[in-house]
């Protein structure tokens, strides 16, 4: 397993963002229902304070990966979405982390992601 997580973190600063980077915007990306997460979700999602993910967000909102919009509903609330560049590095790492999951078979049980 320990093998699988230095892999992944490797791939993850090799794309430019660190992995608690790459955590944020998997959350917001898998968050069921929705295209955004709150700050607050986030933070339980993360286990972090949620100064520390406003911290986070904002280091991604600067480089382009996130943008944080208000919410239409409840103009208290604010909602953090994925942009495009956000996006292509999931999808990047996605296939990444896939191709290091298939050489790994036999060691770890692979879901199907159909």
């Amino acid at each position: 397993m320990r093998r699988y997580e230095h892999f992944s973190e490797t791939a993850v600063q090799a794309a430019g963002i660190t992995p608690l980077q790459y955590l944020l915007l998997l959350h917001i990306k898998g968050f069921a229902g929705r295209e955004w997460a709150t700050v607050g979700e986030l933070a339980e999602r993360l286990q972090a304070k949620q100064h520390g993910v406003v911290a986070l967000v904002t280091r991604c909102e600067a480089a382009g990966l996130v943008e944080r919009r208000s919410h239409a509903g409840d103009r208290r609330r604010v909602e953090v979405h994925l942009l495009p560049a956000g996006e292509a590095i999931l999808v990047r790492l996605a296939e990444i982390h896939r191709t290091e999951l298939r050489a790994l078979q036999g060691v770890f049980t692979i879901p199907r992601l159909d």
